[in-house]
């Protein structure tokens, strides 16, 4: 059975016999155990002994209907037939068992035949819980049922997980089901008003429109911001010959008593935000730099103190997808992904959790480890534990760890890793982390010196400096968390030292520079730090992160550039759909207090359907000015909806032009446009590149577009039929049509402009070409059919008949013979468009893999590839600026998107006993004995530095004392 692992009964009936001894409740009786996933099962069933046959669901069994086609007959004609839920009736949820599903079901009762009990150990968070009761609910099993629990993957913990079954909690079973109704009733009655007022196929969500609004609510900020130029002096300082280090780096700071203005002194409106701040224009500072040059500088005050530095809290599902992505490049479904197979091979703990205890084994563990590697003085004295200051923490799970009683090092399991790059890296992210949870604090001092001086003109100038040095690194020396670089900041084991200065010390300024400086709008949200937002709102939850952004870029509503998350025009409208007319359904508080009240279901202590009932139908349910208390999301989605102007919503004001005409992005069918009134009532509107940020949309650009209208640019009229021949930029590139005459329905001639081509000097013989393909080049004198030649989507081709070939350059469209032509035609067909192109650019070695990575130019437009996988770049990445960290992402993105290879289907007689036959213990993890590894690869020595992540791995390469 594919994805199953099932022990032999002692008869001798051909089943392999589990690697562990005999164990749980009942002892003597066969346990059937169904897990969610085919690698799960197998690592499960290394552990357990003859009496356990594992099994696997393969995910969810059953859900909602995912569209009209799968409702069942009986029930289409329903009120609330749609929805999938029956809002009628206490809102029982139509559940049904999708057809690639169906063979797992009767797989599973099968195997349900020829047991004593069933234990259902699926992941013990809320969704691991719901498919438990899935499970229970379509096998209708007639065996005793319990619910087995781990968080982690080892041997003794499925051990102790089998011998300590529970009952199904069905509180958290739903609070789970809760939240699937009400995401549902969310989606299926707030989209199609998008569909109605903004565009068809759109789609609203109880967290994805909230995540969609935080990124455009970051991008108006951009967009309104107003840049602010300040100035002030830089010196470089000398302390004399004496003095270590000698020179110094310090900045102005006040001029007579005044505080200078720097970028945080100004607001988004590009004004002072106070007006007892001195600011210094250009003139301003180079005239006082001038006047410093001969000034007698001294140290008009020093402050040193002790810093401190505590380690950080071992990881939780939304802090590794931070520290991921910015210390691995990672986005946060990449990170995720990686995390499931770690942990479904036994190498770390569960890794949804919002927990950041750590268990009694685990900081004995840690603290073992940590002492071992660098010696008792780096070990703080008494264990560490953590606790929550987030809203909505759950304490139900320990952090994410590296599993086991003791943790293997990064370099143990490297050999095992060695294919799983992604895997390596992200396992020694968490066991640095874990590790340096339990080790001491970091020490050192910190220094704030002023120094004063008298300018030419008489006023007082003072200069600042700061310092800090480490005297003792503590956790550092195992672990640095990354600082995000968007936002700044200094990373905890920098350090910046000063010479060792009195008061009243004379100094020097060899130095002195009048620097100019501007205001930088907020910066747009990264996965790591959306993530980081999200979570302090406390809107959704950490496990479904990944999934949020993942649906919010897939559904065109955010785009990627770089790093940065770019909202679409789309984005814009949808937000302000809801804002104005829903703002309840985005409204961040609300939205977090929702989260509180499905908590509240989950503890036990609010009744699911009561709940349901108020706040699709109104009721005295959630918090003051809720949905429900405002009469409900029925009431609300549909009072009013025919009142919404799809004009007003679609029209984006961005700013006014030199005749103050306000300048609108409108949101069509068929995409963003710009449009302007002009004097005789009449509008303007232009086409928006699609990869042109919100913010980045300026007066000048718009100019720009207005100068190519949409309706295009005259070239002249064709000599031979007297049609105007026009240059148009459309949604998928510039062309050229011609205008038929009116009543003539026949359908214009059009042509893609040839690469070399530009809509601003493209002439009308240039286009008559265009519009005169495809050409003949002549007649196959061996076939008797016309060979042509074309400029196609992918490029320039000839086409004889059905037998299509590329050419190499554009221009060969136009000159190409037929000898030449026929000269291709008698080569044999090159797999794909063209095999020798070079190309366009080279990205030098993976970092993960050494193979080289290059960019080429493929039929679907630009891919990176590293000789093995390809991947298309998204919108918003450049062929000329794509990072090797982005390339690498793309790539790893492909490979797990890729579909599992395809197994030849087993014949009915022999399935059983080819699966009974496939021991499971062959691949367990014992048999790569990991002891004879780490007798070479010793924890005290270099282990990690070959695959090292980039990270500071200071803990897994050496020992220190």
């Amino acid at each position: 059975m594919a994805g199953s692992t099932r022990t032999k009964k002692n008869g001798g009936t051909g089943r392999a016999s589990g690697s562990g001894a005999s164990n749980g409740a009942g002892a003597g009786g066969r346990r059937l155990v169904i897990v969610e996933s085919p690698v799960k099962a197998r690592k499960i069933a290394s552990f357990l002994g003859s009496d356990y046959v594992v099994e696997s669901s393969r995910g969810h069994i059953r859900d909602l209907p995912s569209k009209a086609a799968e409702i069942p007959a009986k029930y289409k004609g329903e009120s609330w037939a749609r929805l999938g839920v029956n809002v009628e009736a206490d809102f029982e949820p139509l559940y049904l068992v999708p057809p690639d599903k169906k063979p797992t079901v009767t797989e599973l009762k099968d195997a349900l035949k020829d047991v004593d009990e069933l234990y259902l150990a699926t992941d013990g968070d809320r969704e691991g819980e719901a498919i438990a009761w899935h499970l229970m609910e379509t096998l209708k099993p007639k065996v005793p049922v319990r619910r087995m629990v781990f968080h982690e993957i080892t041997e003794s913990a499925i051990q102790a997980a089998a011998a300590n079954p529970r009952d199904l909690d069905h509180d958290l079973v739903d609070a789970q089901e809760t939240r699937r109704i009400l995401d549902r009733l969310y989606g299926y009655e707030v989209s199609p008003v998008l569909w109605k007022k903004v565009m068809p196929k759109l789609s609203a969500g109880r967290v994805q429109s909230v995540a969609t609004r935080v990124v455009v609510e970051r991008e108006r900020e951009r967009i309104k911001f107003v840049t602010a130029d300040y100035w002030d002096i830089s010196a470089t300082m000398d302390a004399g010959e004496d003095a270590e280090p000698r020179r110094f780096g310090a900045r102005l700071v006040s001029v007579d008593g005044a505080k200078l203005a720097t970028g945080r002194d100004f607001g988004p409106d590009g004004r002072l935000k106070s007006d007892e701040v001195r600011l210094l224009d250009e003139t301003a500072a180079r005239a006082l730099a001038e006047g410093l040059a001969e000034a007698r500088l001294h140290v008009s005050s020093v402050e040193e103190k002790p810093y401190t530095r505590k380690p950080y809290p071992p990881f939780m599902t939304s802090t590794l997808q931070q520290e991921a992505g910015r210390k691995l490049r990672f986005s946060a479904d990449r990170t995720m992904k990686t995390a499931q197979r770690l942990y479904e091979n036994g190498y770390i703990t569960y890794m949804r959790t919002d927990s950041t205890t750590l268990s009694e084994t685990a900081l004995l563990a840690a603290r073992n480890q940590a002492s071992d590697l660098y010696g008792e003085r780096y070990l703080e004295p008494q264990p560490r534990q953590y606790t929550r200051k987030v809203k909505n923490a759950q304490e139900a799970h320990e952090a994410i760890r590296p599993a086991g009683e003791s943790f293997r090092t990064p370099g143990q399991v490297a050999a095992e890793l060695d294919r799983d790059v992604d895997g390596f890296k992200l396992y020694e992210l968490i066991w640095q982390r874990t590790i340096a949870s339990q080790m001491a604090n970091a020490k050192g001092t910190t220094m704030s010196v002023r120094i004063t001086g008298t300018a030419a003109d008489g006023q007082e100038c003072t200069f600042a400096a700061s310092g800090r040095s480490i005297t003792f690194a503590g956790f550092l020396k195992a672990y640095v968390e990354s600082v995000d670089s968007e936002a700044g900041g200094v990373a905890d084991d920098a350090e910046s030292r000063l010479p060792q200065l009195v008061q009243d010390q004379p100094v020097t300024a060899p130095e002195l520079s009048a620097d100019g400086h501007s205001t930088n709008p907020p910066p747009r949200y990264t996965e790591a730090s959306l993530v980081k937002t999200l979570e302090e709102l406390g809107i959704g939850r950490p496990s479904t992160y990944a999934s949020i952004i993942s649906t919010v870029q897939d559904r065109g509503y955010v785009w990627r550039k770089g790093s940065a998350l770019v909202p679409s025009w789309v984005a814009f409208s949808v937000v302000g759909l809801l804002e104005k007319h829903f703002g309840r359904l985005v409204d961040y508080d609300f939205t977090a207090a929702l989260e509180d009240e499905l908590d509240r279901i989950a503890e036990g202590r609010q009744q699911r359907t009561r709940w349901l009932s108020g706040f699709y139908f109104g009721g005295e349910v959630g918090p003051d000015d809720s949905i429900g208390r405002a009469g409900g999301l029925k009431k609300l989605v549909g009072s009013g909806v025919e009142e919404i102007d799809p004009r007003e919503i679609n029209s984006i004001p961005m700013f006014t032009d030199e005749e103050d005409r306000t300048v609108y992005v409108r949101v069509g069918r068929y995409g963003p446009y710009l449009e302007r009134a002009l004097a005789d009532e009449s509008s303007q509107r232009a086409n928006l590149p699609d990869d042109l940020p919100p913010d980045e949309l300026t007066v000048q650009i718009a100019e720009k577009l207005f100068a190519t209208p949409m309706e295009g640019r005259s070239l002249g009229t064709d000599p031979e039929t007297g049609h105007e021949v026009l240059a148009k930029e459309g949604r998928f590139g510039p062309y050229v049509t011609e205008v038929l005459p009116e009543g003539d329905k026949s359908k214009p001639r059009t042509g893609s402009l040839l690469k070399s081509m530009s809509l601003d000097t493209i002439t009308l013989d240039d286009a008559l070409s265009l519009l005169s393909l495809p050409r003949t080049v002549g007649t196959d004198p061996e076939s008797g059919e016309d060979i042509t030649a074309q400029n196609g989507r992918y490029g320039p081709y000839l086409k004889r008949g059905t037998d299509s070939r590329s050419l190499e350059t554009e221009e060969q469209i136009f000159t190409i013979t037929l000898d030449e032509a026929l000269k291709i035609y008698a080569q044999p067909k090159q797999r794909g468009r063209r095999a020798a192109a070079p190309p366009l650019r080279e990205l030098g070695e993976a970092p993960d893999t050494g193979k080289a990575l290059v960019i080429k130019d493929g039929r679907f437009g630009p891919y990176v590839t590293d000789g093995e996988t390809n991947a298309s770049l998204r919108k918003g990445d450049a062929v000329d600026s794509l990072s090797m960290d982005r390339a690498v992402e793309l790539l790893a993105e492909r490979r797990a998107k890729a579909p599992a290879k395809k197994k030849a289907p087993a014949k009915k007689a022999p399935a059983k006993k080819s699966t009974s036959t496939k021991s499971t213990s062959s691949k367990s993890t014992g048999s790569k004995s990991t002891a004879s590894k780490s007798t070479s690869k010793s924890t005290g020595s270099k282990s990690t530095g070959a695959k090292s992540s980039g990270s500071k791995s200071k803990a897994s390469s050496s020992k220190t004392s």
